[in-house]
């Protein structure tokens, strides 16, 4: 536990400092903060992880759990499905940014060159590396890394609903999305639950990907919040701004869950 506690606890005392990482920290009060919002780069950075977190909860969410009730079904190479789709889950997130980069980028990527092949340059974009495609195309490659898991999460969800429920409303006649809509999805809360918060906490935790793919550039403008935290903290040896940036990242992450957990727990209720 105090391995959790205490670089927490470390990162919100270092936030109220002016500290370069060297020598002693100079305690400045809330100084980091008023200027946190007042700097136009973290508002960029901000805006483009609340882009990547609303588009990836509402795919992966949906779409993973769709994935997981045609899997659940005896089809036919279901085992090898399923270990295709888990397979981007093992792969480390720096080599998932590598693949991507042969895919998206706007002048050795795949997708430009197909378009450029096909006579439709027109379609050619900054898919990444731009200042307004690139937190959409990140949203998207997390997508791809994070799906196969949950999926796999839900599968479990799925087997733990008794047979005998999923039989006496089959008899009853009940359609796919009749079974779907008013037994599945009721028994499967706290799983969906569970699902949910991994994808809020993952999000904000997205580093590897944006590093890889544009750096967060240009110019700062792709950054998310956990880039430009890494950016002012060991880049620019500003610290305690360091700080204030992760600070301000974990308590959004905190807020957004306890709104969910919130939300969740009333319906349910």
């Amino acid at each position: 536990m105090a391995f959790i506690i205490l670089p927490i606890g470390m990162a919100i005392g270092y936030s109220f400092t002016k500290y370069s990482g060297i020598g002693k920290a100079k305690f400045n009060g809330i100084t980091n903060y008023i200027r946190l919002f007042k700097d136009r780069l973290f508002w960029i950075s901000f805006k483009n992880t609340m882009i990547m977190f609303i588009l990836a909860f509402l795919l992966l969410l949906t779409i993973s759990f769709l994935i997981a009730l045609l899997l659940n079904n005896k089809l036919k190479a279901v085992d090898f499905s399923k270990a295709l789709i888990f397979s981007p889950a093992i792969i480390a997130p720096i080599i998932v940014g590598i693949i991507w980069v042969y895919i998206l980028d706007p002048n050795i990527g795949i997708i430009n060159s197909v378009l450029d092949a096909i006579g439709a340059s027109a379609l050619k974009h900054k898919w990444i590396g731009g200042s307004v495609l690139s937190p959409y195309s990140i949203a998207v490659i997390y997508f791809w890394q994070q799906l196969g898991y949950l999926v796999t999460v839900f599968i479990a969800g799925l087997k733990m609903i008794p047979e005998e429920v999923m039989e006496a409303v089959k008899i009853d006649g009940a359609s796919f999305w009749q079974k779907t809509l008013y037994v599945t999805i009721p028994m499967m809360k706290s799983t969906i639950s569970t699902v949910s918060v991994l994808i809020i906490t993952g999000v904000f935790k997205i580093f590897e990907i944006v590093q890889q793919t544009t750096g967060g550039g240009p110019n700062h403008l792709s950054e998310t919040l956990v880039t430009y935290s890494y950016s002012m903290t060991f880049s620019s040896s500003d610290y305690g701004y360091g700080m204030s940036l992760a600070t301000f990242t974990f308590v959004l992450s905190l807020v957004i869950t306890g709104i969910y957990s919130l939300l969740t727990k009333e319906r349910s209720s």
